[in-house]
């Protein structure tokens, strides 16, 4: 019986060994989950700064998409303004120096 005996001592120390070794594993395992959690969290928080700062940059860019409308709108339509009254400010001009000329010739000694 003493053969069983130590061949059951035998048993059980290794058993007590893969059990310690699983438990070590298990608390590496552990060790990793706890440091990818962390991971996790810092970057749902990164995410969710960035969401933020894209709807802000999106606002942003939509406003100033608007502005730039306006202006395109706006130089389009003086532009077109400008281009119908131009053939009678060529005429309103070369008036105005004639009248300048005929004034000065006027006022000569």
């Amino acid at each position: 019986m003493t053969q069983q005996g130590a061949a059951l001592q035998t048993y059980n120390n290794e058993l007590v060994k893969c059990i310690e070794e699983l438990c070590s594993k298990r608390d590496e395992l552990n060790r990793q989950i706890q440091l990818e959690d962390e991971e996790k969290g810092r970057l749902q928080h990164d995410i969710r700064v960035l969401t933020e700062k894209l709807s802000r940059v999106n606002e942003s860019l939509a406003r100033r998409l608007t502005a730039r409308a306006d202006f395109d709108r706006t130089i389009a339509e003086t532009e077109a303004a400008y281009m119908k009254v131009r053939p009678g400010f060529r005429g309103f001009i070369f008036l105005s120096f004639v009248v300048f000329q005929r004034y000065f010739s006027l006022t000569k000694p």
